[in-house]
């Protein structure tokens, strides 16, 4: 049933607002989403999100006349996102929080005749509660099977359905007979629109912990091509004078008559090594330590039985 001009001129109305009001939004698929579900997902994100469904041409019309309004705006790219059944999910917030609502928000469904299957579905081995006389169903399958305490038992995992197949009839009425709801159905982020931005949903993904480590190698392969290069850069600074201290030092600890404050610790290391033993253990005792530890440890020696004759009498005895 067509909306009225009065509830199309709210619906308008709310979107523009929406739209001036957030900088940030989610495009969500919605497909085997119920309505019961998006309910309860904005009851999650209230006070954090507001949740926008519509006609795709009612969406299309109200970014043009938004953009036609405010000529300025980036937000006209949003007009090409509305393409099957999607809607918006506009904050300003922090977009991996909302993220997490969304995702969390799930809910098991069977899998029905005809529809695509978003996952591989794998049945495991085990007893199925079906009697024998079922057993040309199983095998229409093409799934091993036994049967034992008389029942049908399968005897390996089987992998049913591959994800993006088409589920048919057989296999719905093998998951319906053993009770499996293979699926789950949220809404799924296809785009996100962050300040004139819009990107694919798998960014977020990409964490501080990610980008650090990426810097860090980044940083190393550009202080190894410094040096090996011979041009020195903001990279490669902190080798390069590690390495210059190496060679003063090497030429230091070889002269009698030059040294500097930095070389007297191991030019007095190469006169004197057993001065530093046990500088190591923390503390002044270190040295005691490590002789109570190199310490030769006496052995118990267990004394022989005195000597006795075959007969049981005391040495020096006659035969």
């Amino acid at each position: 049933m067509p909306l009225s001009a009065e509830r199309k001129a709210a619906y308008f109305e709310t979107m523009k607002t929406l739209m001036a009001t957030y900088s940030k939004c989610f495009i969500v698929d919605i497909d085997n989403v119920g309505s019961m579900q998006i309910q309860t997902t904005r009851l999650a994100l209230r006070g954090t999100a507001e949740i926008l469904m519509g006609k795709n041409t009612m969406m299309r019309k109200c970014i043009r006349e938004f953009v036609e309004e405010n000529p300025d705006t980036p937000i006209a790219q949003l007009e090409d996102c509305c393409r099957g059944n999607v809607g918006f999910v506009f904050t300003n917030g922090d977009l991996g929080a909302v993220r997490e609502i969304l995702e969390s928000n799930v809910r098991p469904a069977p899998a029905k005749v005809g529809s695509s299957a978003p996952a591989d579905v794998i049945v495991p081995k085990g007893p199925t509660g079906c009697d024998p006389g079922q057993t040309a169903f199983f095998q229409t399958l093409q799934i091993a099977t036994k049967i034992a305490k008389g029942q049908i038992e399968m005897t390996n995992d089987t992998h049913l359905i591959s994800a993006g197949d088409k589920v048919t009839a057989s296999q719905a009425a093998l998951l319906q007979k053993l009770g499996i709801e293979p699926f789950t159905y949220g809404m799924s982020l296809l785009k996100v629109y962050d300040s004139g931005s819009l990107f694919d949903a798998k960014v977020l993904d990409i964490t501080d912990e990610v980008l650090t480590a990426k810097f860090v190698a980044a940083l190393n392969t550009i202080s190894k091509l410094s040096l090996a290069l011979n041009i020195p850069t903001e990279a490669s600074v902190t080798h390069s004078v590690a390495n210059a201290f190496k060679a003063i030092l090497a030429v230091t600890v070889e002269l009698e008559n030059y040294s500097f404050p930095k070389a007297e610790i191991y030019k007095a290391y190469l006169a004197d090594p057993s001065a530093f033993a046990g500088s190591g253990g923390g503390g002044g005792g270190g040295g005691e330590a490590a002789a109570e530890e190199a310490a030769p440890v006496e052995e118990e020696v267990e004394e022989a039985p005195p000597a006795t004759d075959m007969f049981g009498g005391g040495d020096g005895g006659d035969y």
